[in-house]
């Protein structure tokens, strides 16, 4: 059986958490015309929901789905047992029903007459049921020196904290959401023209005894490193001149003590006004 997080890789599974509001899906395989779950697929969808932080999960969706070939009556009986063996399993563990909000099987997937390769592929990718977590958006963050935005009259020292530029777990790569919000900060940088500052990069969640994170993208213990690198990359090609910033990678020793989430971050602190 094949496991999809977010994207689909064959036998890999990933909990990567996307930023402030969001959904996360899993996705369980099933063998042609089958709905029953091994031990091996039941522990790791169980797992999948009791690594989501509880206090975020609003709640949870059930999607069941077949690959096109024989009968739509069929198909959507069998989809639709796809979804109630996946909903059963999540119960049986603890999970209470009331925050499963839909149980539903969508039929079969239909495949375009002109795809022919891989065609058995694209079949058992859509032999499926789509586990889908909605979760809460992360409260506003409230420290002193903090400000969600660049302000005309900083001090030295102010904290610029990028609450919609937080990442995926082992992730050092800027989403299309991250890069618009970074788009207005150049805008401000720009305008006001005396301020320079350090891109700060950190992580949250490693042990105690490491202080950095591994980069799953290039393999290296530097992920706070690369985060700041990517937020100072995409800024400079923003055309905010690289003698107004630097960058610098913290690790995990600068925790908000707030949620983790918070700690998959990355800040501009003034250093110059």
């Amino acid at each position: 059986m094949l496991v999809r997080f977010l994207k689909i890789l064959p036998f890999f599974l990933f909990f990567g958490f996307l930023q402030a509001q969001e959904e996360v899906v899993y996705s369980v395989y099933f063998e042609f015309d089958k709905f029953s779950l091994d031990e091996k697929q039941g522990k790791e969808v169980i797992a999948f929901i009791k690594n989501a932080d509880s206090t975020r999960i609003e709640s949870i969706q059930i999607f069941g789905y077949t690959d096109d070939v024989g009968k739509d009556a069929y198909n959507f009986k069998l989809s639709t047992n796809r979804a109630n063996t996946i909903q059963s399993k999540l119960i049986e563990s603890g999970i209470k029903n009331k925050i499963i909000v839909t149980i539903e099987g969508k039929g079969r997937i239909l495949i375009e007459d002109d795809i022919v390769e891989n065609l058995p592929e694209k079949r058992s990718k859509n032999r499926r049921v789509d586990v889908v977590v909605n979760l809460k958006e992360l409260p506003k963050l409230e420290l002193p020196g903090f400000y969600n935005m660049i302000q005309k009259n900083h001090k030295v020292g102010d904290h610029v904290y990028l609450e919609n530029i937080l990442f995926e777990k082992g992730s050092s790569k800027l989403t299309m959401k991250a890069k618009t919000e970074l788009d207005k900060v150049a805008l401000l940088i720009l305008r006001y023209k005396t301020i320079e500052f350090e891109v700060q990069g950190h992580v949250c969640c490693t042990p105690r005894n490491q202080k950095e994170a591994i980069d799953k993208d290039t393999k290296k213990r530097q992920l706070s490193i690369n985060r700041a690198q990517s937020v100072y990359k995409y800024l400079a090609f923003r055309r905010v001149p690289k003698n107004r910033m630097k960058f610098k990678g913290y690790g995990n020793t600068v925790p908000l003590g707030k949620d983790p989430e918070y700690d998959r971050r990355v800040e501009l602190v003034i250093s110059k006004i």
